[in-house]
């Protein structure tokens, strides 16, 4: 495997779904209502992650 292999599509939206769960967490503790939105928006993505 090469140093610089490319991520595979699911790889990409694995990290983008944790650093949106990473997000929500940190929100929770001052703005719920965008929390809850990150969280929202992290489920619909492994929704698509579940389908590759």
């Amino acid at each position: 495997m090469g140093l610089f292999k490319k991520k595979t599509e699911k790889e990409k939206l694995e990290e983008k779904y944790e650093k949106l769960l990473k997000e929500a967490f940190n929100l929770s503790k001052t703005n719920r209502k965008l929390s809850d939105e990150k969280t929202y928006e992290a489920s619909e993505l492994l929704k698509e992650i579940e389908k590759l």
